[in-house]
C-alpha cells in the first residue's frame, strides 16, 4: 500500500448549479430595515384609526349604553308613603282655666261625648255681667216702645180733635151761607164763618203733620233702643257659646289621639288639649320628585298596595311648596274602600299613573337628559360614539320618549356623557 494514497469522498459527485439571473442576494441589513418599516406602518395605522374614531378614548366600564326600542311608555311614579288620618283635629282651650280630663289617650269615643271640661270663672262671670246688661237694655227698649205708643196716641187725639173742629167749622159755613142767601144774617157774620173754616183747615193740617213727625220720632228712638238690646244679645250669645265650648266634646266617632296636658293642669287660652282621630278615613302621604310636581293634580288616579292587594285611590291634595327637591302629596282611597286594620304612620307603597303613550320610540332614562337638556345624545357606532342632536319627549322613572334624532335599534350612551366635554366624537374601548 502506498503511503500517499488519498481518501475518496463525494466531491466527484457534486455539481455546480447556475444562479438564476433574476435574483440577487439581498443584504441582511435590508431585511431587518424592511421589518422595522412594517412595524412602524402598523403603529401609524393604529394611531390614525384611533384619531379617526375619536379625539379621546374612554373605557366602556365608565359609561352605560342603552338601546333605543319601541313600545308603550307609561309615565308613572312610585313612592313609599305613610298612613295618616284624613281628619284628625286638635281641640284647644277656648279660655284659660283648670282642665278636668274625662278620657285618656286611646279611648274610643262617640260623637258629642265629653272629653274634657275647662273651669274658667272669669268667662262665666263675664257671661253673668253681660246678661245683666242685656236685661237692662231690653227694659229700656220695651220702655221706648211704650213711650212711642203713648206719643202716637197723644198725636192721634190732637188730630181727631182738629178733624172735629174742621167738620164743625165747615157746617157753620154751610148754615151761614143759607142764612145769608135768605137775608137772615149779614155779610160780616158769613165772613166770620168762612174765617173759622180756614182756621180749622190750618189746625187740621198742623195736627196731621205733628202726628206724622211725632210717630216717626218715637219710632226712631224705640228702634235705637231695640238695636242696642239686639247687639247686647249677640254678645251674650257668643259668651254662652264660649261657656258651652269649655266642655270639649268629640266632633265625630273615633279615638282619642294624643293628650297634651296632665289632669288638673291650668292652661292658657288657645292651649292644645288633645286630638281626636277619625278611624274611618285614612290617607297616604307620599313625597315625589320636583320634576313630577307639574303633572300632579287633585283627582289623578293612583294605586296603593297593602298586604299583597291593590286599592284604587286618587290624589286628594298637593303641597304648593317644594322642600329639598320634593313635593308632598296625599292619596285618598276611592269610595272608602281602604284596607282593614290600618294604623297611623304605617308604611305603604303607592303608584300614580300620569300618562300612557303607545308605540313610541324610547330609551332608558339616564343623566344624559340633564347633561344637554335632552337635545343631544352620543350614538354608539362600533368603537366610537358620535354626538347627535335629538329631541326628547315625555319621560317616566325608567324611560324617556325619543321624538326625533334616533332610530329603533341604535345604541346611545345614557350615563357618563359628562366626561366627554361635548366632543363631537369619542372612542369607547373595551366593549
Amino acid at each position: 500500500m502506498e503511503s500517499n494514497a488519498r481518501i475518496r469522498d463525494t466531491s466527484a459527485q457534486d455539481q455546480v448549479l447556475a444562479r438564476p439571473s433574476g435574483l440577487r442576494r439581498l443584504p441582511k441589513a435590508w431585511l431587518l430595515g424592511g421589518g422595522a418599516a412594517l412595524v412602524v406602518l402598523a403603529l401609524a395605522a393604529w394611531v390614525v384609526a384611533g384619531w379617526a374614531s375619536g379625539s379621546s378614548s374612554f373605557d366602556a366600564s365608565r359609561v352605560r349604553i342603552a338601546q333605543v326600542t319601541r313600545g308603550d311608555l307609561v309615565r308613572d311614579l312610585s313612592a313609599d308613603g305613610r298612613v295618616i288620618t284624613a281628619n284628625s283635629p286638635t281641640l284647644y282651650a277656648i279660655a284659660g282655666g283648670t282642665v278636668a280630663l274625662k278620657v285618656v289617650a286611646g279611648d274610643v269615643v262617640e260623637q258629642g261625648q265629653e272629653l274634657a271640661v275647662i273651669d274658667s270663672p272669669e268667662l262665666r262671670s263675664k257671661l253673668v255681667q253681660e246678661e245683666s246688661t242685656l236685661a237692662s237694655l231690653q227694659g229700656e227698649a220695651n220702655r221706648a216702645m211704650l213711650d212711642a205708643q203713648l206719643t202716637r196716641s197723644d198725636a192721634q187725639k190732637l188730630l181727631d180733635q182738629a178733624q172735629i173742629e174742621h167738620t164743625a167749622a165747615q157746617r157753620d159755613v154751610e148754615r151761614y151761607q143759607r142764612a145769608f142767601d135768605g137775608g137772615a144774617v149779614s155779610k160780616n157774620e158769613y165772613d166770620r164763618a168762612l174765617d173759622g173754616l180756614k182756621k180749622a183747615d190750618i189746625g187740621l193740617a198742623a195736627a196731621r203733620k205733628d202726628f206724622s213727625l211725632q210717630g216717626r220720632g218715637a219710632g226712631i228712638d224705640a228702634r235705637n233702643k231695640r238695636l242696642l238690646a239686639d247687639r247686647q244679645q249677640a254678645v251674650v250669645d257668643e259668651l254662652q257659646r264660649q261657656v258651652e265650648a269649655l266642655t270639649l266634646r268629640a266632633p265625630f266617632d273615633g279615638q282619642v289621639g294624643q293628650v297634651q296636658i296632665a289632669q288638673g293642669t291650668n292652661v292658657a287660652i288657645n292651649a292644645p288639649i288633645l286630638s281626636v282621630v277619625d278611624l274611618s278615613v285614612f290617607e297616604v302621604e307620599i313625597r315625589v320628585p320636583e320634576s313630577f310636581a307639574r303633572d300632579l293634580a287633585i283627582g289623578v288616579p293612583g294605586q296603593i298596595s297593602s298586604g299583597g292587594n291593590r286599592y284604587a285611590a286618587k290624589v286628594s291634595a298637593v303641597s304648593p311648596e317644594v322642600v329639598n327637591g320634593e313635593v308632598t302629596a296625599r292619596l285618598r282611597f276611592d269610595d272608602g274602600q281602604q284596607p282593614p286594620g290600618l294604623r297611623q304612620n304605617q308604611r305603604l307603597s303607592a303608584r300614580i299613573v300620569l300618562d300612557t303613550r303607545e308605540n313610541v320610540l324610547m330609551v332608558e332614562r339616564g343623566p344624559f337628559l340633564e347633561q344637554d337638556g335632552g337635545r343631544f345624545a352620543y350614538v354608539v357606532d362600533g368603537s366610537s360614539a358620535v354626538r347627535r342632536p335629538i329631541q326628547a319627549g315625555a319621560s317616566s322613572l325608567n324611560a324617556v320618549e325619543i321624538v326625533s334624532g334616533l332610530q329603533e335599534g341604535e345604541r346611545i350612551v345614557v350615563s357618563g356623557t359628562d366626561q366627554f366635554a361635548n366632543a363631537d366624537r369619542v372612542r369607547i374601548s373595551g366593549q
